[in-house]
């Protein structure tokens, strides 16, 4: 279950429906190798614009690496100039770096 943020600052409960995906195995590819392209997951209840959820970005990574991938960090435009400044990209691509603990990575800044 998801918490969502709804206009006027109240919650709403969503569950997701249909078949639940297989989970992944952890195994990189043996031929060749893939690297997502991770998005920034926004704090929607936080005071102030463009406030970053550290917690849950980095969990999502963690959720791309047990799919055997990549990450490569900070090659959307929106983390590079369009939606976060710089000082918040640098700390996107030092945690991130932080929490690869010898996993693929790389960074786009």
């Amino acid at each position: 279950m998801l918490v969502l943020p709804v206009p006027g600052g109240g919650l709403q409960n969503w569950s997701p429906s249909g078949p639940p995906l297989p989970a992944p195995d952890g195994t990189p590819s043996s031929t060749r190798i893939a690297y997502a392209a991770a998005h920034v997951v926004a704090d929607a209840l936080a005071d102030e614009p463009y406030s970053v959820d550290w917690d849950t970005t980095l969990a999502f990574r963690e959720h791309l690496w047990a799919c055997g991938l990549g990450v490569a960090e900070a090659m959307d435009t929106a983390q590079r100039g369009m939606g976060l400044d710089w000082a918040t990209t640098r700390q996107l691509v030092t945690r991130t770096g932080a929490a690869a603990a010898g996993r693929r990575w790389c960074a786009g800044v």
